[in-house]
Order: C-alpha cells, then structure tokens, then sequence
C-alpha cells in the first residue's frame, strides 16, 4: 500500500533539512529555468530568422537586459558547481557525511566566481 503524503508547498518550505535541501530545490530549479532558457532562444532565432517576427525581437531584448543576465548567470554558475558537488559525493561515498561541509565549500567556491561575473556585468552595464 502506498503511502499518502498531502504536503502543500509551504509545509514543505518549513522542512528542517537546511542546505542541502536548499541545495537540492535550487538545483532542480536552475536545471528547469536553463531548459526554458534555451527553448526560448532557440525559438527567438527561429522566429527571427524565419519570419522576421517581432516577438522573436522582444526576446532577445529580454536576453540583453543586465538583470536578466544576472540571474541567468547565477543560476548556471550554481547549477554547474552544485551538479560538481553532487558527482564527486557520488563517486566518493566516504564523503556522505561531510555533505554540509561540502555545500559550505560550494558556496566558498561559488561566490568569487560570481563575484567576477557581477563585476564585469556591471562594468559593461554602466559603460565603463
């Protein structure tokens, strides 16, 4: 017999699991909005190239925005260094236990990486 779970969505967002499950929902998430990311462009140059549509315009002009670029970057840059984490835990099991070390690790990796990329974002954007 199957267990029933009714969890609404807030219920799960108070869960005690810390980093990692922080980890784990920000990866999913990453992964999903890279998947949107990319069908997007590739219907954007269709439609451009295809059909000189304005839509396909507008959503490059989207691309371009520096917010948008920020966020994109975060989200890649994340998703590659926690994907990263995840693999060596799995071909290292030993380490299992030292799981939120290793988010520590990530984010210690993570933020002057994305420090650099907020750095000449913001350069480019403001023209200097």
């Amino acid at each position: 017999m199957a267990l029933k779970r009714n969890v609404s969505f807030f219920t799960g967002l108070k869960y005690k699991g810390g980093g990692p499950m922080w980890a784990w929902i920000l990866h999913r998430t990453s992964g999903l909005t890279m998947v949107l990311f990319v069908g997007l462009h590739i219907s954007a140059g269709f439609l451009t190239q295809q059909f000189g549509s304005d839509v396909g315009i507008w959503i490059n002009t989207i691309y371009e925005n520096w917010i948008f670029q920020l966020a994109l970057f975060f989200l890649v840059i994340f998703h590659a260094i926690n994907g990263l984490r995840i693999t060596i835990l799995d071909l290292v099991p030993a380490l299992l236990e030292y799981q939120r070390e290793a988010i520590w690790l990530e984010w210690l990796v993570f933020i002057p990486i994305y420090g650099l990329v907020l750095f000449v974002v913001l350069k480019s954007t403001l023209g200097a």
